[in-house]
C-alpha cells in the first residue's frame, strides 16, 4: 500500500468514527430554512442514511444525518456533511457530481483534493464497485434532498 493510500484510508476511519453533521436531531435548522430530507438504502449491503438539508438564499447552511452501515458509508456521509456546509447549492451539485465520476472510474480518474477534499479519499474505493454504492449512498440523499428543499 502506497502511503498516499494509507493517508487516504485513516480520513476514511477518521470520518467514520468522528462523523461530522451525525445526529438529525442535533440542532434546529435555521430560521427560515428550506429544507429537505432524503431516506436511501443500499440494497446490496443494508446500509442506510437519512440526510437532512437546511438551504437559506441558494446556500447549504447545515447538512445533518444518521445512518446505520460500513465505515466507507458512514464516512462519507460525515465527509459531504462537512464539505457541503457554507456551500452554494450550484457549487455543491457540482461536487457531487464530481464525486460521482470519480466513483464510476474504477480507479483511473484521479480525484481533485482542491475541489473534493476530504473526499478525495474514496478514490480507492472506485476500484471496487461493490463499495462504490457504499460511498455514493449519503451523496445521493444529499442530493435529493437539495431537490426537495428547492421544489
Amino acid at each position: 500500500m502506497s502511503e498516499l493510500d494509507s493517508l487516504y484510508q485513516q480520513i476514511i476511519l477518521d470520518h467514520s468514527k468522528a462523523r461530522q453533521g451525525s445526529g438529525l436531531a442535533t440542532e434546529p435548522a435555521p430560521v427560515g430554512a428550506r429544507l429537505g430530507e432524503s431516506h436511501q438504502i443500499n440494497t446490496t449491503c443494508g446500509d442506510e442514511v437519512t440526510v437532512r438539508v437546511a438551504v437559506v438564499d441558494g446556500k447549504i447552511e447545515q447538512i445533518r444525518w444518521d445512518g446505520d452501515g460500513c465505515a466507507i458509508s458512514m464516512a462519507a456521509a460525515s465527509v459531504i456533511s462537512e464539505l457541503g456546509e457554507g456551500e452554494g447549492v450550484g457549487e455543491l451539485r457540482a461536487k457531487i457530481e464530481t464525486f460521482r465520476e470519480l466513483m464510476r472510474s474504477r480507479g483511473t480518474v484521479e480525484a481533485d483534493e482542491d475541489v473534493l477534499g476530504d473526499a478525495a479519499a474514496f478514490s480507492g474505493v472506485s476500484k471496487y464497485p461493490a463499495r462504490v454504492k457504499c460511498a455514493m449512498l449519503a451523496w445521493v440523499a444529499v442530493e435529493h434532498a437539495l431537490a426537495e428543499a428547492e421544489a
